[in-house]
């Protein structure tokens, strides 16, 4: 059915089912037909036929696929029912992660992913009524497309150094500052905006303000051209000024910087389920390309080298997954689960460029050119390693839990 010229797709709120697994619960979830027939039928029909069109391109129609989605229930899985979400746990936001690794490229799941999972956990757990249904709602509904305004030119994963200001005058906040490599930044409606409102400590001085972008003083300096996760813009915000009001604040004045840690487990732990389907597929589409390619006489596929290769490949994904469920199983139940999130981004980011060149490899030429799943894989998933805190910092977070850093 289409409304208002978007086609719309219904999702049944699932009927919980748990599994044991070792001593661990795997939630396993099905509607009346299937829990993934919904995202399957849009990615097949809404946004995989458009892929390549949006990669060459340097960005998708956020706004039309926000929309489908949004009437689907897929972007407010686990945010609250009076908000328009599903009130699920977020084990469900994971295999929705999962579903959309079946999108043919990176950027669209992860821009995805920063409207469901990454630019709104903070404003859903301690945002006020009003910010909620300003902000929470539509964007749940895919009315409004949000960003997550973090990083900066001089501070990437050291969160702490960020620069940009809001200064109180009045009733209003003053931010002056930018922020560098936004996802969705230049389509975004409202950014989820990390800024120092104080001059405490750096953990303790900063607010995550909710900023709507069209504001006066908010200027989109320019799309950033990336090596990969192209169909995805990437912007470079300047604030000039810009007058918020303070009750836009999340939350309390000064626990931004606790807010964000919070968000970076979910966004962490999304990006680890979310890349797990893909590199599945790159193994499953390098097996059937090495069966059929031929090489002295025999498939590719059938010299040892090869299958055993990709044999461990297989045998590394299944081990991330359960790393994955058991770090989702102890966060659904309340417990801090950053040193386990951030050994999943770590293993997942070294995997997925580890897998990536050795199926590339076995591609030959095709490998080297941009025709195939497996060499656009090959550039988007670099990103992993990077994102949402660098595998040097997940190692220092993991060293930090395992009281192994040199004393100060």
């Amino acid at each position: 059915m289409r409304i208002g010229g978007i086609k719309e797709y219904s999702f049944h709120r699932p009927v919980i089912a748990t599994v044991p697994l070792l001593t661990v619960c795997r939630v396993v979830y099905v509607s009346s037909a299937t829990a993934t027939s919904a995202p399957t039928l849009i990615i097949d029909q809404e946004i995989n036929p458009h892929v390549d069109k949006w990669e060459e391109e340097g960005m998708f129609p956020a706004h039309k696929i926000f929309k489908v989605l949004g009437n689907a229930g897929f972007l407010g899985v686990s945010k609250p029912v009076e908000y328009g979400g599903l009130g699920l746990d977020f084990s469900y936001s994971l295999a929705v992660a999962e579903e959309l690794g079946n999108i043919d490229c990176g950027g669209i799941p992860m821009a995805i992913g920063v409207q469901s999972d990454m630019a709104t956990p903070a404003l859903a757990r301690f945002g006020s009524d009003e910010l909620k249904k300003e902000f929470l709602q539509p964007s749940i509904a895919g009315d409004l497309v949000a960003c997550l305004g973090v990083s900066e030119v001089g501070a990437g994963s050291d969160v702490a150094s960020i620069k940009t200001k809001a200064v109180r005058d009045g009733d209003e906040y003053v931010i002056t500052g930018g922020k560098m490599w936004t996802t969705s930044g230049a389509q975004a409606d409202w950014m989820c905006l990390l800024a120092n409102t104080s001059e405490g400590l750096p953990h303790k001085n900063k607010s995550l303000i909710c900023l709507p972008m069209n504001l006066p003083g908010v200027h989109v300096a320019r799309k950033i051209d990336k090596i990969g996760m192209k169909s995805s813009d990437t912007a470079e915000v300047f604030f000039d000024d810009v007058r918020v009001p303070c009750k836009n604040v999340i939350g309390q004045e000064g626990m931004g910087f606790t807010y964000q840690m919070l968000q970076f487990q979910e966004e962490r732990l999304w990006g680890v389920a979310n890349i797990l389907t893909m590199m599945e597929r790159v193994i499953q589409e390098t097996i059937g390309y090495t069966r059929q390619r031929k090489i002295f006489g025999l498939p590719v596929l059938y010299h040892q080298t090869v299958h055993f290769r990709l044999a461990e490949l297989q045998t590394e994904v299944e081990l991330l997954r359960a790393l994955l469920h058991q770090a989702t199983a102890l966060y659904i139940r309340g417990n801090d689960v950053t040193k386990m999130a951030s050994m999943a981004k770590l293993k997942a980011g070294r995997l997925a460029r580890e897998l990536g060149d050795s199926c590339l490899q076995y591609w030959g030429g095709m490998g080297f050119t941009s025709d195939v799943l497996v060499s656009r894989f090959y550039r988007d998933s670099r990103l992993m390693s990077i994102g949402a805190g660098a595998d040097e910092v997940m190692l220092s977070i993991i060293c930090k839990y395992m009281d192994t850093l040199p004393r100060k």
